[in-house]
């Protein structure tokens, strides 16, 4: 089973997008919401070098934010990443 992370955080608008992008195609994920927690920020920045959200997490592997996600999908490439 793969493991998805999205970090988000609340009244974002791309955040929104990727959970609906991803709720739509069935991926069930792992939503953290970094709004009231700087540490979580301070974390993905020193771990993943992202100093924005939405930022997805797949099996480990950093893909990036709502582009990057939009972008794999669009190129019919979300799927296999996941496989």
């Amino acid at each position: 089973m793969n493991k998805v992370i999205l970090y988000t955080s609340s009244f974002c608008g791309y955040c929104s997008a990727a959970k609906s992008l991803l709720s739509k195609k069935g991926i069930i994920f792992k939503e953290v919401n970094i709004s009231s927690d700087p540490d979580l920020r301070q974390e993905i920045l020193n771990k993943w070098n992202w100093r924005t959200v939405p930022l997805l997490i797949i099996n480990n592997k950093l893909v990036g934010g709502y582009r990057e996600l939009l972008n794999l999908d669009s190129l019919n490439k979300l799927d296999k990443f996941l496989n």
